[in-house]
């Protein structure tokens, strides 16, 4: 009997949470694609909610606020991002492991630069999906920050949600000290980033609810991946009768 496929086994007990992470990678896909569906179907105009937040929004815009909101949002797009994946990438890859064997430096690395590979892959994607979509922009008047292109999926939302999603996981797999602490603090970044769009005016609500759906669905379909091809720590070997 092969043990590995026993129930209660730690090869059972992987399958079960791949197929979780698929199911809920999928979930958020049809979201995504309601979403869009609606916005396409409304011929780029308004949603319910997107009217009445975006309204409330500009009714609460105090000066210090929007100064907050406009040093967050700069964080969103640029070298954050990328920064925040590399550094998703080397706590994946256990650095200080790599610092005992030189020979082995170069190999723990490709995790960093896989982790900032998969987020320019993940803007490539929001790119051709924003471009399809051709959403215009809320009204240039109320803008409060510099803003281009069209504006269904929100890029900062979306691009800060994916680099705080590889952080996550590899704060979750890993588990170093004070790790929830830092996951609850990675997904405050990237929700504050999202809010600071709608808030300073660029970007309707709906933009950066599917920033949030799509970072979702990239976060995941990498952490089926790396399971896919990376092997299961502490799994026992198969036993042959």
């Amino acid at each position: 009997m092969n043990t590995a496929d026993a129930p209660g086994s730690p090869a059972v007990g992987v399958s079960a949470r791949r197929s979780r992470t698929g199911w809920w990678c999928a979930v958020a896909a049809a979201a995504f694609a309601g979403l869009a569906a609606a916005v396409l179907a409304a011929d780029g105009g308004t949603l319910v909610f997107d009217a009445a937040l975006r309204r409330w929004a500009l009714e609460s815009r105090p000066s210090p606020v929007v100064t907050v909101l406009r040093a967050v949002t700069t964080t969103g797009t640029g070298v954050t991002p990328y920064a925040v994946a590399l550094f998703a990438g080397l706590i994946a890859a256990r650095p200080f492991d790599a610092m005992r064997d030189r020979h082995t430096a170069v190999r723990f690395a490709l995790p960093a630069f896989a982790s900032a590979a998969w987020l320019a892959l993940g803007q490539a994607l929001r790119f051709a999906l924003m471009t399809a979509i051709a959403r215009p922009r809320p009204p240039v008047q109320d803008w409060l920050t510099h803003a281009s292109r069209w504006s269904f999926p929100s890029g900062h939302a979306t691009t800060s949600a994916m680099a705080a999603g590889l952080l996550v996981l590899a704060l979750l797999v890993r588990r170093p000290p004070a790790y929830r602490l830092w996951v609850g603090l990675t997904v405050a970044w990237a929700v504050a980033v999202g809010v600071s769009r709608v808030w300073l005016g660029v970007h309707w609500a709906g933009d950066v609810v599917a920033g949030w759906l799509l970072a979702t669905v990239w976060t995941l379909s990498a952490a089926l991946i790396t399971a896919a091809v990376a092997p299961t720590r502490g799994q026992p070997r198969r036993l042959q009768r």
